[in-house]
């Protein structure tokens, strides 16, 4: 059974690790958050210490680590606003813990640079979630078009829409230099997953940004990709919003629908199983995805021309 500290503990995606650590038979010993609405954690771990104040924490975890008597930290989880995620892996890995980190990794590409110097300083390691790589439908097409010819490019639309309320814009999500923006924030894992099946990226345009939407074409070894992504409800098909729906993804190969709706909720213990058997996706797995929206953020969008999105005509 190992240690496991939670940075962030009352996030949106929080109880998603902490049901990882509890159904891979682990121990969840501290967690830390600025915001107290935390009861989620008696679901899973009512003897947990917490804190909402991170010099507190620290002095906790180093506390543990002195102690030299198994209650030291092993992994800490980090599931913090996405501009912090770089500092609380620099923290767990300087505090002798490896860390898992949530998506997007860092902002930018030259953040993992330096986490690798320390990796290398301190004998750590940081472990991300990458769970589109774990989904089975996904894995079934990468193997699909690994049998296909290299000269061979499939056409890809590829749409998320996950709707989200006034409250969003009003949050860290809503300020571009703290969550990266839209690409960044709702799309890292799924630029992440065209590299995993589609190889080497090879060009990237940029059609449409605004803070609730975007829209592009990204070119690959083996696929041209149409992308749309948006937290704007009014987004979605209507027939899908009428029937109370507010989220719509689809990702069409070559005129054919990849069905891969189901199983999100059960990847995170997914990657934290291959986590814990030290087959975990670390830094440079993620290095293509992060210059991917990096470079989307810092682009001037080219407008309704060329390779676009047909969600853009909509605009």
């Amino acid at each position: 059974m190992k240690n496991f500290a939670l940075i962030g503990a009352a996030g949106y995606i929080a109880p998603r690790h902490m049901k990882a650590i509890k159904e891979t038979g682990n121990e969840l010993i501290a967690a830390l958050d600025p915001n107290d609405s935390v009861g989620i954690i008696d679901s899973h771990f009512p003897d947990a210490n917490f804190f909402t104040e991170f010099e507190r924490f620290d002095r906790h975890i180093d506390k543990l680590r002195r102690a030299n008597n198994g209650k030291a930290v092993d992994y800490m989880s980090i599931a913090s606003p996405n501009y912090l995620h770089d500092s609380h892996m620099r923290f767990a890995l300087r505090s002798a813990a490896n860390a898992i980190c949530e998506k997007p990794l860092v902002l930018n590409p030259w953040n993992i640079d330096g986490l690798t110097d320390i990796e290398k300083d301190t004998g750590q390691r940081v472990h991300t979630i990458l769970q589109l790589r774990l989904h089975p439908a996904i894995i079934a097409l990468r193997e699909k078009v690994t049998k296909v010819k290299s000269d061979k490019k499939f056409d890809v639309d590829l749409t998320y829409i996950t709707s989200r309320g006034n409250w969003y814009l009003q949050s860290w999500k809503g300020d571009e230099k703290k969550s990266g923006g839209i690409a960044t924030n709702i799309g890292v894992h799924f630029y992440d997953m065209l590299h995993f099946v589609f190889g080497k990226l090879q060009t990237n345009i940029v059609h449409y940004n605004s803070s609730t939407k975007s829209g592009g074409y990204l070119e690959y070894e083996s696929a041209r990709v149409r992308w749309f992504l948006s937290v704007d409800v009014n987004d979605v098909p209507e027939d899908i919003r009428t029937a109370g729906q507010r989220t719509f993804r689809s990702i069409i190969v070559n005129g054919d629908e990849v069905e891969f709706s189901g199983g999100f909720t059960d990847l995170h213990t997914r990657s934290y199983e291959e986590i814990l058997a030290g087959r975990g996706f670390g830094l440079e797995e993620n290095r293509i995805a992060i210059e991917t929206v990096a470079s989307i953020r810092t682009q001037t969008p080219v407008g309704l021309a060329g390779d676009y999105h047909p969600f853009l005509d909509r605009l």
